[in-house]
C-alpha cells in the first residue's frame, strides 16, 4: 500500500527496564473517579455512572518532557493519574476477565485548560479544547504488572515546587480498575496499546511558568515536568 502522505509516527511509551516500547492506539480518561474530586468538581458520587473522554495519543509527552504552557487558556490545572495499560481488548468484556487485558501500569497528568473546559461545559460542548491539546498528557515509563502486580491501593500524590497540592489512595476510586475497563467496553472496542487514566485525587489547581511538578503512584513510579 502507498500512503499520499508520509503517516506521522506511532506515539509510545518507553517500558522500565526495556529497550521495547509500548505502542499506543487510543488514551481514554475517566471523569470524577475519586469521591473527594468529584464533590470538589460539583458532582455527587453517590449517583454518577462513569463517563468517558479521550486525549489524543501525541498528546502524550516523555521521558520527563516539559510542559509547554498552552495557548488561548489563563487556568491550566493539573491533575494526576495512575495509568493503565492494555494488551488485549474487546467488546462487552465480562468484569472477571477485564484484568487479563492489564499489560501494566504507569504515572501520567491530565493536564487541563479549565477556563476553556468551562466555557464548553456551559454551552453543552466536547471537551475537547479543554483536555486534548498538544503536550497535555505528560507521563512515565510503564512498568509491567507481571512485576509489580495490579495496585489496588497505595498512596497518589502531587507536589508543585515541593508543596503537596494533591495526594489521595488508589482505594479510593469510585471505579476500580476492572469495573472501568468492563464498561468502556461496553462503548468501544478496546485494542492493544489503549491507554487508560483513571481519574485523580482532589486538589486539582493552575500552574504557572516556571512551576516544577512532581507525581507519585506508590508501586508504580513518579512523574517528573516542568512548565515552561
Amino acid at each position: 500500500m502507498e500512503y499520499a502522505i508520509t503517516p506521522p509516527a506511532r506515539p509510545w511509551l518507553p517500558v522500565r527496564g526495556s529497550d521495547a516500547v509500548f505502542p499506543v492506539h487510543r488514551v481514554y480518561c475517566v471523569g470524577r473517579n475519586y469521591a473527594a474530586h468529584t464533590i470538589e468538581m460539583g458532582g455527587d458520587p453517590d449517583r454518577e455512572e462513569p463517563f468517558f473522554f479521550q486525549k489524543n495519543p501525541d498528546n502524550l509527552v516523555i521521558k520527563g518532557g516539559d510542559f509547554p504552557y498552552p495557548p488561548r487558556s489563563n487556568d491550566v490545572h493539573h491533575e494526576i493519574e495512575m495509568v493503565v495499560a492494555l494488551s488485549k481488548g474487546g467488546k462487552d468484556i465480562p468484569l472477571e476477565k477485564a484484568m487479563d487485558c492489564v499489560w501494566g501500569y504507569g504515572v501520567a497528568l491530565d493536564m487541563t485548560r479549565r477556563d476553556l473546559q468551562g466555557e464548553c461545559k456551559k454551552a453543552g460542548r466536547p471537551w475537547e479544547i479543554g483536555k486534548a491539546f498538544e503536550h497535555s498528557a505528560p507521563c512515565t515509563e510503564l512498568v509491567r504488572a507481571s512485576e509489580i502486580g495490579h495496585p489496588s491501593d497505595g498512596a497518589i500524590w502531587l507536589k508543585v515546587n515541593g508543596e503537596l497540592r494533591q495526594q489521595g489512595d488508589l482505594n479510593h476510586m469510585i471505579w476500580k480498575v476492572p469495573e472501568m475497563i468492563s464498561y468502556l467496553s461496553g462503548l468501544f472496542e478496546l485494542m492493544p496499546g489503549d491507554l487508560i487514566l483513571s481519574g485523580t485525587p482532589s486538589g486539582v489547581g493552575p500552574v504557572k511558568r516556571g512551576d516544577v511538578l512532581q507525581g507519585h503512584v506508590e508501586g508504580v513510579g513518579d512523574l517528573h515536568t516542568r512548565v515552561t
